[in-house]
């Protein structure tokens, strides 16, 4: 019988967890025993991981929100760090989270404890000096986006590209009308989607956004019905009260908890908010709008580091604006409304959207999990 593998992860957010579940699944089909502790989410926790804090507590997003929770998020990193340099796991896995996993990896690494970092942080479009940072830091990072493997390969960071799990997961036909009677979707209606984000911090600056465009959409469209996916309670809630404070009329809305495959699989158009949920969205092929508001002080911070002339992944993976985005004060509820107006009738614009986003899929569909795995295994060989 081989010895117990030790594999010490720390994932994020939800985004994370999601992530570090199949590549748990394909690291325990090929070594046996294994044993997963650290910090992850519950599909983590549901194939056995032992989580030492709630994953929510790293769920922070943008330069000001981090600020407010920055001693509670340096206070874990420190405890979780004594821990692992005093029980040694045979090997470290940071799954994306990379301001709180990079300097962790360094501790780690630097007490020869190989440390391998599960998607890269976003050198191509800001902050490129962080590649020099994570060659620092780790002993191996997998990377998701065919792009970014050459830019670790001339920094001299070993680098490996498994493609993304989303990619594999969603299949390449998605079946509308299964997902709309799934869902109990009206028929005969045109079903937009809501995807106003998964974290506090997003709602709170976009999700009044999101239900004003929604208003000023159906005052052109009558026949339509919306849908809008949440990931917590916490932020369904969020949502719900902002649909009460702007009930000017009722509005068609399905409100879900967790289901958003299903959500953008029924859609015709999606308003989407910038992060992983445009790819999800690219993936099920339904064209779509990009929105994004943040905090001022971190929106001033970024804009000074971004050189990419858009934010969404889809349109990173198009070398183009293949689909509209509306950042900060753009994203207001009449440009939201007006853009989704816009991309209704232009027929030949959904269409070239959904062209490149089949061609993404069939880029991306790695078998991610898979490599991943292989890729670790061949790091404790060596």
């Amino acid at each position: 019988m081989a010895d117990l593998l030790r594999v010490a992860m720390v994932a994020g957010e939800a985004s994370g967890d999601q992530l570090a579940a199949p590549l748990m699944a394909a690291l325990k089909a090929r070594r046996n025993p294994i044993m997963f502790a650290g910090i992850g989410g519950p599909r983590m926790e549901a194939l056995g991981f032992e989580s030492h804090y709630p994953i929510e507590k790293l769920s922070v997003r943008g330069y000001a929100e981090a600020l407010m929770h920055y001693r509670e998020i340096m206070g874990i990193r420190r405890r979780i760090a004594r821990s692992l340099l005093a029980e040694r796991p045979d090997v470290f896995i940071g799954v994306d989270a990379s301001d709180f996993n990079l300097d962790l990896e360094r501790k780690l690494k630097d007490a020869g404890i190989p440390a391998i970092h599960y998607v890269s942080p976003s050198v191509w479009a800001w902050r490129a000096w962080r590649v020099r940072r994570i060659a620092r830091s780790v002993t191996r990072i997998l990377v998701m986006f065919p792009f970014e493997a050459p830019l670790y390969e001339k920094a001299g960071v070993p680098v490996t590209y498994v493609g993304h799990p989303l990619a594999d997961l969603i299949p390449l036909e998605p079946n509308k009308l299964e997902a709309r009677a799934a869902l109990r979707l009206p028929a005969g209606k045109l079903i937009v989607a809501l995807l106003p984000g998964s974290r506090r911090s997003e709602l709170q600056y976009m999700a009044s956004s999101f239900v004003l465009a929604a208003h000023r959409f159906r005052q052109e469209v009558h026949d339509v019905h919306f849908v809008c996916p949440t990931v917590t309670r916490d932020t369904r809630d969020m949502f719900e009260r902002a649909v009460h404070e702007h009930q000017r009329t009722d509005l068609p809305l399905t409100l879900l908890f967790g289901h958003s495959h299903e959500a953008l699989a029924a859609a015709d158009l999606a308003l989407v908010a910038s992060g992983t949920a445009t790819l999800e969205t690219a993936l099920f092929k339904t064209p779509m709008v990009i929105a994004y508001r943040q905090a001022p002080l971190t929106w001033a911070l970024m804009r000074t580091m971004i050189y990419l002339p858009y934010v969404g992944m889809p349109n990173v993976l198009a070398g183009e604006k293949l689909v509209p985005e509306l950042l900060q004060d753009e994203a207001n509820p009449a440009a939201l409304a007006g853009a989704l107006l816009t991309l209704l009738r232009d027929t030949a614009a959904q269409r070239r959207q959904i062209e490149r986003f089949h061609e993404f899929h069939h880029l991306l569909r790695q078998n991610a999990a898979e490599k991943a795995a292989d890729a670790i295994l061949e790091v404790l060989k060596k």
